[in-house]
């Protein structure tokens, strides 16, 4: 069974007044499923937690055992009947003991332990034992209002089984399946020096291998680094992977998985003049200038144009962003090939 949750079932829950946050998760998806499971104690609340369960039935049935057991051994008291002692005297039986050891077969009782409910914590009342058994009976569990950890798996929302590692006879301590999610993804692998252009929510394109494009958005941005061995010289380069979620899920419905392109857009502007970043030329003295395509000889070559110093802005798809006093739309520029 699959609850849904950010805590797994890491304990069995048999502790009534217990108290933590995968309890929280058991009764917030009883709750989903119509459950009853009563009121839950607010944070700030101070409960008590008894004994487990299994300990408690134990417990009950002790007395009467022990009872029974006293009353076939114990040799005649010379005393009065307990029903002609007064009310101090009748409190005590025996050498003196108290009646609540006598029920605990000579033990003295266990303190209740105090637990305050802080803020995202679940409490395992009655109610919620109690919504448990009513669960378990619908879906075939025997009905013990106690929760196994092997009774469900947690996962924050809802996957999809991607494997089957386990066959029909294997042992159950093995892997069983592998989930993935719902939603389809695109990993790349980027350099980390190329980290600083990318942000997680930043808007990117994905080329699909059919050559269609899908919009979609940086997800995440991983944490573990790995170095590859690329190139002739086997410089290791450091990369991470990124992964980019998919606006348009029809667009990929029928790719399980595919080699793709992602252009991540880091910046957009709109209405700017722009060149071949093969047409901007150094200048000595610093800056760029491009050079009008101007005035070219009989045989069609470059009798070389004017030099005009531009400005330059953003660099984008083999593109630049050029701007200045001389510099108007439709020129023409020359640019290498």
């Amino acid at each position: 069974m699959v609850f849904y949750g950010s805590t797994p079932m890491y304990r069995r829950l048999d502790t009534p007044g217990s108290v933590g946050r995968d309890i929280r998760v058991a009764a917030d998806n009883l709750k989903a499923l119509g459950y009853d499971i009563g009121q839950q104690p607010a944070p700030g609340t101070v409960v008590q937690q008894r004994e487990p369960v299994d300990q408690q039935t134990s417990a009950d049935a002790g007395p009467s055992t022990a009872a029974e057991t006293g009353q076939d051994t114990a040799e005649p008291s010379s005393g009065p009947p307990p029903s002609a002692r007064g009310d101090d005297a009748g409190q005590e039986t025996g050498a003196g003991k108290p009646a609540e050891d006598q029920t605990r077969a000579g033990q003295s009782p266990t303190p209740a332990r105090q637990v305050t409910v802080k803020e995202g914590d679940g409490v395992l009342t009655e109610g919620l034992m109690s919504a448990i058994k009513r669960w378990q009976k619908s879906v075939g569990i025997e009905p013990t209002g106690v929760l196994e950890i092997s009774d469900v798996v947690v996962t924050r929302s809802a996957v999809r089984v991607s494997e089957v590692s386990a066959q029909t006879g294997d042992a159950a301590a093995n892997d069983l399946l592998s989930v993935s999610a719902t939603t389809k993804s695109v990993h790349i692998p980027v350099e980390t020096l190329d980290l600083g252009t990318i942000k997680a929510g930043q808007q990117a394109t994905v080329v699909l291998p059919d050559g269609t494009e899908t919009a979609g958005e940086v997800a995440t941005i991983g944490t573990t680094i790995k170095a590859d061995q690329e190139g002739e010289s086997g410089t290791g380069v450091t990369k991470i992977n990124v992964t980019v979620s998919v606006d348009d899920a029809e667009a990929v419905k029928d790719i399980d998985a595919a080699p793709v392109q992602v252009r991540f857009e880091s910046e957009a502007k709109k209405g700017v003049l722009a060149v071949p970043v093969g047409a901007l030329l150094a200048l000595r003295e610093g800056g760029y200038a491009v050079r009008l395509a101007e005035g070219r000889s009989a045989e069609g070559r470059s009798a070389g144009g004017r030099l005009v110093p531009v400005d330059t802005g953003m660099f984008a798809r083999g593109l630049v962003e050029i701007s200045g006093e001389d510099i108007a739309e439709g020129m023409k520029v020359e640019a290498t090939a």
